[in-house]
């Protein structure tokens, strides 16, 4: 045997330096194999943990700023003064502050659900191909491993096709803020505030206590009643021998009543307009306004309006018509005669 077979035989058809020098230096195959499998083997493997654990560790932290930038929250409107008719001068301006703090603390939650699945994906896959690389050095054929490998794979990924679409759901769900814990959203077969938003599914408890859990992929389509601000559209009917002016008067006063009060369970945010007549029904004219409100505190406002406008058209003698009849009796003789009114 010539001294190239020999070299091939102790250090392979690509023989690596350390293992050709020794063999070169000492003329023994049997030193440069040792050589390889004690010096020039464990060297490659910490090479290979070390770039492992720098671009895990380096990686983590770009996932980190990541996430950090999308937890700011950009806000370019200027903090108005107070009203001074509301009880406290600057009441309006801390609670525009309190709602700035609350959409900051939600982004930044948002952020680190985000972040932490980042980087628990980045290490998983750094580490794995680490391992393989690893594998490889010890001189353990891979091929059937990877082979396995992709038919456990591929059995999984028929097998758990929903999972992988309600995880992929959810964070499109938590990048795109569509809702948020505290939000009241409507999801298509149920609705109600939600209180718990993870990758694989979001639960909500709907106004009769009931608590949904719903898979992040099952939602198509989700409408957020309270996300930034709230809007209730209201109707007034009255009767249409009203004084249509007065009657739009007595219910901007009422707004307008509300709005300057500032309650903390029912806040409207911008001064209500009424918007006038809105439709002829059968036994009404129907006056309409919109209301602007806090996140979630539409239906509380609407409930204190209507309470309040009862009263007011009470005051000024309008009418709240309701529906009537008129029964028509036919006597024996065929006169007819109204009997009563319902």
């Amino acid at each position: 045997m010539d001294l190239m077979d020999e070299l091939t035989e102790a250090c392979g058809s690509s023989p690596r330096l350390l293992c050709e020098t020794v063999f070169d230096w000492t003329g023994s195959g049997t030193a440069a194999k040792w050589a390889g499998w004690l010096v020039e083997g464990p060297l490659r493997i910490l090479l290979i943990l070390v770039a492992a654990w720098l671009i895990n560790r380096y990686g983590r932290k770009a996932v980190s700023k990541f996430s950090d930038r999308l937890a700011e929250v950009e806000n370019t409107e200027d903090i108005e003064e107070g009203d001074p008719n509301d009880e406290g001068p600057f009441r309006r301006s801390f609670q525009r502050l309190n709602r700035l703090r609350e959409r900051k603390a939600r982004a930044a939650q948002r952020a680190e659900t985000l972040g932490a699945v980042l980087r628990s994906l980045l290490s998983g896959v750094v580490w794995t191909i680490a391992g393989t690389l690893i594998l490889s050095e010890l001189g353990i054929n891979l091929a059937p491993l990877i082979a396995s490998a992709g038919v456990v794979g591929l059995a999984i990924g028929f097998g758990a096709q929903s999972v992988v679409r309600d995880f992929l759901a959810g964070m499109f769900v938590l990048i795109e803020d569509h809702y948020g814990v505290g939000d009241y959203i409507d999801a298509g077969e149920a609705s109600g505030t939600v209180e718990l938003v993870s990758l694989r599914a979001t639960r909500m408890r709907d106004a009769s206590g009931v608590l949904w859990i719903v898979p992040n992929g099952e939602i198509k389509r989700v409408g957020n009643y309270s996300q930034l601000y709230s809007q209730t559209r209201m109707q007034f009917e009255v009767a249409y021998d009203t004084d249509i002016d007065m009657a739009s008067d007595v219910i901007k006063g009422v707004l307008d009543e509300v709005w300057r009060e500032n309650r903390q369970d029912a806040t409207v945010i911008e001064e209500p307009v009424v918007l006038g007549i809105d439709a002829f029904g059968d036994n009404a004219v129907v006056i309409a306004a919109v209301v602007k409100t806090d996140p979630s505190e539409q239906w509380a406002v609407a409930r204190e309006i209507r309470s309040r406008i009862k009263k007011e058209f009470d005051k000024h003698g309008i009418e709240i018509p309701f529906p009537q009849r008129t029964v028509w009796v036919r006597s024996e003789d065929g006169s007819t005669a109204a009997a009563f009114e319902a």
